[in-house]
């Protein structure tokens, strides 16, 4: 079945800095309920925010950033804009492409050393483990976003990553099983990060291509690098099945998070 966009209230507004930008509200659960709009949002990083970018996100109403960038995403890219009233909370993922020495081989487009890296499937390897690691060895931070999510004060919230499709996809995922939404609507919204205008622009590194494109072949290489691929969160959710037996046990036993405490995540972020 070919997966369709979730419902959206309103047009997406067209972000200049901020990549990958969309409100989680629409999808829908098993139990015929809805996430509500204006609660969770998901997006790239933050750190070349235009002013009219700060001024919507601002008009949003978030009380807390949620960002899953480590130290060397933060220094390549910058840190987040700072927004007013609104608590910037670091909490870093694993990263399927990380490391400085991996992006300065993308940045400067070194075809050999992609073709090494990435080549003969390795690139879409690198994803799947990642995912797999993403689960297992991630528990307490994706336990820590659970429980302060369901505070109140921390509502509304927006997630991201460098792209926004991987740390964030597979963090926004978890907190929508949480919730009860269909795995189908999960999937097409984590597909969703594959719409041209969201995808993640690679920074050429100076005396690179003047053009500011990748090489063609390099864009191969990456390319398994930087789609939404419905495999890599399918090999997410069978870590989980695999590793806790259900969801709800991965939920309970692998980020400890309480039955009251989803019954209130589901009060702040489910329709009545």
């Amino acid at each position: 079945m070919t997966q369709q966009p979730p419902k959206t209230s309103s047009t997406e507004p067209e972000l200049t800095g901020v990549r990958n930008f969309r409100d989680v509200g629409g999808l829908p659960t098993a139990d015929g309920r809805r996430v509500r709009h204006g609660r969770l949002y998901r997006s790239g990083h933050l750190a070349h925010t235009t002013d009219s970018d700060a001024e919507f996100l601002s008009s949003l109403g978030l009380h807390t950033v949620i960002d899953f960038r480590n130290a060397s995403d933060i220094k390549l890219e910058g840190p987040d804009v700072d927004l007013p009233g609104v608590r910037n909370v670091n909490m870093p993922l694993s990263d399927p492409a990380s490391g400085s020495e991996f992006w300065g081989i993308v940045r400067g487009g070194d075809i050999a050393a992609l073709r090494e890296i990435l080549g003969d499937g390795k690139a879409a390897k690198r994803m799947t483990d990642a995912y797999v690691r993403i689960i297992l060895d991630r528990t307490e931070e994706h336990g820590r976003m659970l429980n302060l999510l369901t505070e109140e004060e921390s509502v509304p919230t927006l997630l991201h990553c460098a792209a926004g499709k991987d740390r964030a996809g597979t963090s926004i995922a978890i907190i929508l099983l949480a919730l009860g939404v269909e795995r189908e609507a999960i999937m097409a919204d984590y597909l969703a990060s594959n719409a041209a205008h969201r995808r993640y622009r690679v920074q050429r590194a100076d005396g690179a291509d003047p053009s500011g494109r990748p090489a063609p072949e390099v864009m191969e290489l990456l390319s398994p690098l930087f789609d939404a691929r419905a495999e890599y969160l399918a090999t997410a959710f069978d870590t989980i099945e695999a590793h806790w037996g259900s969801v709800d046990a991965y939920l309970t036993e692998g980020l400890g998070l309480t039955p009251a405490r989803r019954e209130r995540l589901r009060e702040l972020f489910l329709e009545d």
